[in-house]
């Protein structure tokens, strides 16, 4: 019997993480407005905000800023990131498997992760977004190897056919509002 290599794609193996800039960074006190002013000249969608240390201790984002700020109707000159933040954020490491970490986004319905080394100091972030850069191909690649993986080698076509129609129900569903 012989053994199949399997490639995990790490995020690091990303052109999409590897092409990225700065990741746009505040600390808890920094006015929201600040964050709304850099975020739209930038065309981010989200923004981490840091300790003195550098490591994430949240996120905000467009959502936030809608949830959070405008629907309680607090003054985005007088208000601080720390007080509209989403806190229980979850970070990746650029060593992960992107294909675990799409599922999750996609299931935890999240749409940027925070990328940290190995002091917890934010190095980079994927989005979603940069999973659309995933040819079909390559995607069907990821999607095969995940499930040799998961279930060993003698997976069944019929198996791994109706998990991609499975996969492809979920995202058009998904994203049919974006």
């Amino acid at each position: 019997m012989s053994k199949r290599v399997v490639r995990v794609m790490k995020i690091k193996d990303r052109l999409e993480f590897r092409n990225k800039g700065p990741v746009l960074q505040f600390k808890g006190d920094d006015l929201v407005d600040d964050a709304i002013h850099q975020m739209s000249v930038k065309n981010f969608g989200a923004a981490v905000v840091v300790d003195p240390k550098g490591r994430p201790v949240g996120i905000v984002t467009e959502r936030d800023f809608m949830k959070r700020l405008l629907n309680k109707g607090l003054d985005p000159h007088k208000t601080k990131l720390k007080d509209i933040m989403t806190t229980h954020i979850k970070v990746g490491r650029a060593e992960d498997d992107i294909l675990e970490w799409m599922r999750h986004m996609s299931n935890e319905r999240f749409r940027h992760l925070p990328i940290v080394d190995e002091e917890g100091k934010l190095i980079g972030m994927v989005s979603q977004g940069d999973f659309v850069s995933y040819t079909w191909p390559e995607l069907l690649s990821l999607v095969k190897n995940s499930a040799v993986r998961s279930m060993g080698h003698h997976t069944q076509l019929y198996m791994f056919l109706v998990g991609i129609l499975v996969y492809t129900a979920v995202m058009l569903w998904l994203f049919k509002g974006y």
